[in-house]
């Protein structure tokens, strides 16, 4: 559901007689609500229970995703996708800080990234399925679907948690809210998180102010359809998935340091490609090289999210992925016109360059931190 909307913009711009440029908002506005509404779960999360509070935002999601499909105008999506943006913003970082509660940290990275294979199988049938669904079916029906996988999502996680005691466990051991400027300012006082907040933004901003652009850029450069570019998109996760899988070995052999300078150089490497490839038969192995770099760096970004303010969990988590969304929204308003009037190629280029150094920053931080025995 967060990326679907990236293969669906070619057909939603020409349904509602606007540019993909223009279409483009659906994308903005759905990150504006999601990272706005992170700046205030993570108190409530530590207060009545993150699992809980996980579980209210899927049955809203399984309502709002449904508007979406119903929607009329641009103006009216859009509306829709903000308020989607709202409710499903609870669901990752309230997971993630759970997570943190049960999990050890020296084990925590392994696990976190077996976590995100869910994530990654979502964005792989996500992006690949906006193209071929919507291409076959409309992208209306594809917002209908996915109300209905919501819907499935919300009873299985009700089962979970009246069955399993380790959904009600985490509450019990975590560390409870003291209020929302206090949680708030133990965060924003910590050097480190500072450091994870802003590295989050600009992984962001470059990552996926570039990648929504993949889809639209393969249809009108290369004249891909709608389904061959869902399908090519959607290689994204396949990179992911090959991370996932590696996560231990990769942990091991490389480190985090390692992992996040590889991760950026990697980045870099696959975006040159995806903006100067001959044929459109590059794209699906540059975009595989996307994924794989992405989740090296944001992976480990992850981690230290999750233990940069261990006494305000959650609300560390919920401020580390708003400055995602934000990230993402601003990326992809300032790209647009970029998109619009050069072709998707300085946009690419910039994406690739800017993930490099952020990576190699990153690669510092950690080596200075490491020789302060930190």
């Amino acid at each position: 559901m967060v990326r679907v909307s990236d293969s669906l913009l070619p057909q939603i711009s020409t349904d509602m007689g606007v540019s993909v440029g223009a279409a483009s908002i659906v994308v903005t506005a759905y990150a504006l609500a999601h990272g706005s509404v992170q700046l205030v779960i993570g108190p409530v999360g530590d207060r009545f229970g993150k699992y809980p509070c996980i579980i209210a935002a899927c049955a809203a999601a399984t309502v709002l995703v449904l508007l979406c499909g119903l929607a009329t105008s641009l103006p009216m999506l859009v509306v829709a996708r903000l308020a989607c943006g709202l409710a499903a913003g609870w669901i990752i970082p309230l997971a993630f800080a759970f997570l943190g509660d049960v999990i050890p940290y020296e084990r925590r990275q392994q696990v976190l990234g077996t976590f995100l294979s869910g994530q990654i199988l979502g964005q792989l049938f996500g992006q690949a399925a906006g193209g071929v669904l919507g291409d076959l079916f409309g992208w209306r029906r594809v917002f209908f679907f996915l109300a209905a996988l919501f819907a499935l999502a919300t009873i299985a996680l009700v089962i979970e948690f009246l069955r399993n005691p380790i959904t009600r466990a985490g509450h019990a051991t975590a560390t409870r809210s003291r209020g929302f400027v206090v949680d708030n300012l133990t965060v924003l006082r910590s050097p480190w998180a500072r450091a994870i907040i802003v590295m989050a933004f600009i992984e962001s901003l470059f990552m996926f102010g570039g990648f929504a652009y993949v889809g639209a850029d393969l249809h009108l450069r290369f004249g891909v359809n709608f389904a061959v570019v869902g399908l090519f998109v959607g290689a994204f996760a396949i990179g992911g998935l090959i991370y996932s899988l590696s996560v231990r070995r990769l942990v091991e052999r490389l480190g985090q340091i390692g992992l996040v300078t590889g991760g950026g150089a990697m980045l870099a490497l696959a975006y040159a490609t995806i903006a100067f490839a001959p044929h459109a038969y590059f794209a699906p192995f540059a975009i595989t090289g996307i994924g794989l770099g992405y989740y090296m760096l944001h992976n480990t970004l992850q981690t230290n999210a999750t233990q940069m303010t261990p006494e305000a969990r959650a609300t560390a988590v919920g401020i580390f992925s708003a400055a995602l969304y934000f990230g993402q929204t601003l990326g992809v308003a300032i790209n647009a016109p970029i998109f619009d009037r050069f072709s998707a190629v300085p946009i690419f280029v910039m994406s690739g360059a800017g993930l490099l150094a952020l990576g190699l920053w990153f690669a510092h931080v950690l080596r200075r931190r490491r020789a302060a025995g930190l």
